[in-house]
Protein backbone atom coordinates (compact mmCIF):
# COMPACT_ATOMS: atom_id res chain seq x y z
CA UNK A 1 0.00 0.00 0.00
CA UNK A 2 1.16 3.59 -0.73
CA UNK A 3 -1.04 6.38 -0.51
CA UNK A 4 -1.39 10.08 -0.49
CA UNK A 5 -3.30 12.10 2.08
CA UNK A 6 -4.91 14.42 0.65
CA UNK A 7 -3.47 18.49 0.99
CA UNK A 8 -0.82 17.43 3.30
CA UNK A 9 2.17 16.57 0.95
CA UNK A 10 2.50 13.24 3.51
CA UNK A 11 2.97 9.64 1.77
CA UNK A 12 1.99 6.74 3.67
CA UNK A 13 3.58 2.94 2.49
CA UNK A 14 3.91 0.12 3.91
CA UNK A 15 6.58 -2.52 4.01
CA UNK A 16 5.37 -5.03 1.67
CA UNK A 17 6.04 -2.14 -1.08
CA UNK A 18 8.76 -0.38 0.21
CA UNK A 19 10.84 -3.39 1.90
CA UNK A 20 13.76 -0.49 1.16
CA UNK A 21 11.93 1.93 3.98
CA UNK A 22 12.99 -0.46 7.06
CA UNK A 23 16.05 0.46 8.19
CA UNK A 24 15.05 4.06 8.18
CA UNK A 25 11.30 3.10 10.54
CA UNK A 26 13.64 0.82 12.44
CA UNK A 27 16.42 3.87 13.41
CA UNK A 28 13.74 6.36 13.10
CA UNK A 29 14.51 9.15 16.09
CA UNK A 30 11.67 8.62 18.97
CA UNK A 31 11.31 9.45 22.38
CA UNK A 32 11.38 6.04 23.61
CA UNK A 33 13.37 5.80 26.79
CA UNK A 34 16.37 3.36 26.55
CA UNK A 35 15.43 0.87 28.90
CA UNK A 36 12.56 0.48 26.83
CA UNK A 37 13.93 -2.67 24.69
CA UNK A 38 11.60 -5.22 22.82
CA UNK A 39 12.60 -8.55 22.06
CA UNK A 40 14.76 -8.16 18.78
CA UNK A 41 13.97 -11.40 17.52
CA UNK A 42 9.95 -11.19 17.36
CA UNK A 43 10.21 -7.57 16.24
CA UNK A 44 12.28 -8.77 13.78
CA UNK A 45 9.88 -11.94 12.88
CA UNK A 46 6.74 -9.63 12.83
CA UNK A 47 8.52 -7.25 10.36
CA UNK A 48 9.83 -9.81 8.14
CA UNK A 49 6.36 -12.17 8.64
CA UNK A 50 3.66 -9.25 8.87
CA UNK A 51 5.39 -6.63 6.57
CA UNK A 52 2.18 -5.31 5.05
CA UNK A 53 0.75 -3.93 8.36
CA UNK A 54 4.17 -1.90 9.15
CA UNK A 55 3.52 1.73 8.07
CA UNK A 56 5.95 4.56 7.11
CA UNK A 57 4.84 8.08 6.83
CA UNK A 58 7.19 10.39 4.76
CA UNK A 59 6.82 13.90 4.48
CA UNK A 60 7.54 16.13 1.38
CA UNK A 61 11.05 15.10 0.83
CA UNK A 62 10.65 11.58 1.13
CA UNK A 63 11.91 11.46 4.72
CA UNK A 64 10.42 9.44 7.50
CA UNK A 65 8.62 11.29 10.11
CA UNK A 66 6.29 8.92 11.90
CA UNK A 67 5.65 4.68 11.54
CA UNK A 68 2.48 3.08 12.77
CA UNK A 69 3.84 -0.93 13.71
CA UNK A 70 1.41 -3.48 14.41
CA UNK A 71 0.55 -7.08 14.75
CA UNK A 72 -2.42 -9.16 13.72
CA UNK A 73 -3.98 -11.20 16.19
CA UNK A 74 -6.96 -13.57 16.40
CA UNK A 75 -9.17 -12.12 19.01
CA UNK A 76 -12.72 -13.15 19.65
CA UNK A 77 -13.70 -9.53 20.72
CA UNK A 78 -14.00 -10.36 24.30
CA UNK A 79 -12.52 -7.28 26.10
CA UNK A 80 -11.59 -9.96 29.17
CA UNK A 81 -9.51 -11.68 26.45
CA UNK A 82 -7.31 -9.14 25.90
CA UNK A 83 -3.92 -9.88 27.67
CA UNK A 84 -3.13 -8.17 31.04
CA UNK A 85 1.21 -8.53 29.75
CA UNK A 86 -0.65 -6.64 26.64
CA UNK A 87 2.49 -5.77 24.64
CA UNK A 88 4.66 -8.67 25.56
CA UNK A 89 1.93 -10.74 25.00
CA UNK A 90 0.42 -9.41 21.41
CA UNK A 91 4.41 -10.13 20.11
CA UNK A 92 3.81 -13.80 21.39
CA UNK A 93 0.16 -14.26 19.93
CA UNK A 94 0.69 -12.85 16.93
CA UNK A 95 3.55 -15.30 16.32
CA UNK A 96 1.21 -17.91 17.75
CA UNK A 97 -1.48 -17.57 15.95
CA UNK A 98 0.26 -17.15 12.74
CA UNK A 99 2.26 -20.40 13.00
CA UNK A 100 -0.97 -22.27 14.01
CA UNK A 101 -2.72 -20.93 11.21
CA UNK A 102 -6.03 -19.23 13.30
CA UNK A 103 -7.74 -16.66 11.75
CA UNK A 104 -6.38 -13.05 12.58
CA UNK A 105 -9.43 -11.06 13.24
CA UNK A 106 -7.89 -8.08 14.87
CA UNK A 107 -4.71 -5.52 13.99
CA UNK A 108 -2.77 -4.41 17.01
CA UNK A 109 -1.18 -1.35 17.06
CA UNK A 110 2.36 -1.65 18.51
CA UNK A 111 3.45 1.61 18.09
CA UNK A 112 2.91 4.82 16.54
CA UNK A 113 4.91 7.42 16.95
CA UNK A 114 6.46 10.59 15.27
CA UNK A 115 9.76 12.08 15.27
CA UNK A 116 10.92 14.95 17.74
CA UNK A 117 9.29 18.29 16.44
CA UNK A 118 6.68 17.24 13.74
CA UNK A 119 4.20 16.74 15.68
CA UNK A 120 2.51 20.07 15.04
CA UNK A 121 1.26 18.78 12.35
CA UNK A 122 -1.21 16.14 13.69
CA UNK A 123 0.90 13.62 12.58
CA UNK A 124 -0.34 11.14 15.69
CA UNK A 125 -3.58 11.32 14.70
CA UNK A 126 -2.99 11.25 11.28
CA UNK A 127 -1.04 8.26 11.55
CA UNK A 128 -3.70 6.42 13.65
CA UNK A 129 -5.99 7.41 11.13
CA UNK A 130 -3.87 5.70 8.34
CA UNK A 131 -3.61 2.84 10.65
CA UNK A 132 -7.12 2.26 11.01
CA UNK A 133 -7.82 2.48 7.29
CA UNK A 134 -5.30 -0.36 6.50
CA UNK A 135 -6.88 -2.21 8.71
CA UNK A 136 -10.49 -1.55 7.79
CA UNK A 137 -8.94 -2.16 3.65
CA UNK A 138 -7.13 -5.70 5.13
CA UNK A 139 -10.61 -6.82 6.48
CA UNK A 140 -9.76 -6.53 10.10
CA UNK A 141 -12.83 -5.76 12.27
CA UNK A 142 -11.25 -4.60 14.93
CA UNK A 143 -7.87 -2.16 15.70
CA UNK A 144 -6.63 -2.54 19.43
CA UNK A 145 -3.79 -0.98 21.39
CA UNK A 146 -2.15 -1.14 24.53
CA UNK A 147 -1.71 2.49 24.93
CA UNK A 148 0.76 3.88 26.35
CA UNK A 149 -0.18 7.37 28.28
CA UNK A 150 2.36 10.62 26.90
CA UNK A 151 2.20 12.35 30.11
CA UNK A 152 1.81 8.93 33.01
CA UNK A 153 5.47 9.22 33.51
CA UNK A 154 4.57 12.68 35.57
CA UNK A 155 2.05 10.92 37.83
CA UNK A 156 4.58 7.29 38.53
CA UNK A 157 2.91 6.63 41.80
CA UNK A 158 -1.07 6.77 41.06
CA UNK A 159 -2.61 3.87 39.08
CA UNK A 160 -2.88 3.68 35.84
CA UNK A 161 -6.94 3.10 36.52
CA UNK A 162 -6.76 6.24 38.19
CA UNK A 163 -5.21 7.90 35.78
CA UNK A 164 -7.13 6.52 33.01
CA UNK A 165 -10.23 7.91 34.86
CA UNK A 166 -8.97 11.59 34.74
CA UNK A 167 -11.04 13.42 31.95
CA UNK A 168 -11.52 17.08 31.39
CA UNK A 169 -14.27 19.24 31.75
CA UNK A 170 -15.67 18.16 28.11
CA UNK A 171 -15.53 14.60 28.99
CA UNK A 172 -12.45 13.62 27.02
CA UNK A 173 -9.04 12.19 29.06
CA UNK A 174 -6.96 14.11 30.30
CA UNK A 175 -3.90 12.26 28.47
CA UNK A 176 -3.03 14.00 25.06
CA UNK A 177 -2.50 10.61 23.28
CA UNK A 178 -5.50 8.86 25.37
CA UNK A 179 -7.40 11.92 24.09
CA UNK A 180 -6.57 11.70 20.51
CA UNK A 181 -7.50 7.53 20.49
CA UNK A 182 -11.15 8.64 21.91
CA UNK A 183 -11.65 11.40 19.22
CA UNK A 184 -10.61 8.80 16.49
CA UNK A 185 -13.28 6.68 17.75
CA UNK A 186 -11.54 4.36 20.45
CA UNK A 187 -12.90 3.08 23.23
CA UNK A 188 -11.02 3.02 26.39
CA UNK A 189 -11.47 -0.92 27.45
CA UNK A 190 -8.68 -2.23 30.63
CA UNK A 191 -5.60 -1.36 31.70
CA UNK A 192 -3.32 -4.26 31.14
CA UNK A 193 -1.06 -4.00 34.43
CA UNK A 194 1.65 -5.63 33.30
CA UNK A 195 2.19 -4.51 29.56
CA UNK A 196 5.99 -4.80 29.18
CA UNK A 197 8.45 -6.25 31.55
CA UNK A 198 12.05 -5.15 31.51
CA UNK A 199 14.49 -6.66 33.83
CA UNK A 200 18.46 -5.55 34.09
CA UNK A 201 21.50 -5.90 36.24
CA UNK A 202 21.95 -2.41 38.00
CA UNK A 203 25.14 -1.65 35.99
CA UNK A 204 22.52 -1.72 33.30
CA UNK A 205 19.78 0.28 34.49
CA UNK A 206 22.85 2.93 35.42
CA UNK A 207 24.13 2.97 31.89
CA UNK A 208 20.45 3.45 30.66
CA UNK A 209 19.37 5.97 33.17
CA UNK A 210 22.26 7.62 34.48
CA UNK A 211 21.00 7.10 38.04
CA UNK A 212 23.19 5.64 41.00
CA UNK A 213 20.64 2.60 42.02
CA UNK A 214 22.00 1.87 45.41
CA UNK A 215 19.15 1.51 47.15
CA UNK A 216 17.06 -1.48 47.20
CA UNK A 217 13.11 -0.66 46.47
CA UNK A 218 11.25 1.98 44.16
CA UNK A 219 13.07 4.25 41.57
CA UNK A 220 11.41 7.02 39.64
CA UNK A 221 12.98 6.61 36.27
CA UNK A 222 12.54 9.76 33.82
CA UNK A 223 10.04 8.38 31.50
CA UNK A 224 8.68 5.45 33.54
CA UNK A 225 4.94 5.06 33.45
CA UNK A 226 6.03 3.48 37.28
CA UNK A 227 8.59 3.03 39.66
CA UNK A 228 11.44 0.71 38.81
CA UNK A 229 12.46 -1.80 41.54
CA UNK A 230 15.64 -2.23 42.54
CA UNK A 231 17.44 -4.93 44.91
CA UNK A 232 21.14 -3.99 45.30
CA UNK A 233 21.36 -6.94 47.37
CA UNK A 234 20.65 -9.29 44.12
CA UNK A 235 21.90 -6.57 42.16
CA UNK A 236 19.20 -6.27 39.57
CA UNK A 237 16.09 -4.02 38.69
CA UNK A 238 12.70 -4.75 37.10
CA UNK A 239 10.27 -2.29 35.76
CA UNK A 240 6.55 -3.67 35.21
CA UNK A 241 4.98 -0.79 33.06
CA UNK A 242 1.11 -0.73 32.80
CA UNK A 243 -0.80 0.26 29.54
CA UNK A 244 -4.38 1.23 28.58
CA UNK A 245 -6.18 -1.60 26.12
CA UNK A 246 -8.27 0.97 23.56
CA UNK A 247 -10.39 -0.45 21.26
CA UNK A 248 -11.33 0.64 17.56
CA UNK A 249 -14.53 -1.19 16.40
CA UNK A 250 -13.94 -1.16 12.89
Amino acid sequence: MVSSTAGTGLQIADLADRPDLETAMLTMESTWPAYIRPDPILVHWIFERHARHQLVVLDENRTVVARAASAPLAWDGKVGNLPDTGWDEALRQCMSDTYAGHRLTALCALEIAVVPGHQQRNLSARTLQALKQHARDQGFGDLVAPVRPSLKHTATHLSMAGYAAQTRPDGLPQDPWLRVHVRSGGEIVKVCPASMTISGSLPQWRGWTGLPFDTSGPVDVPGALAPVIADVEQGYAVYVEPNIWVRHRL
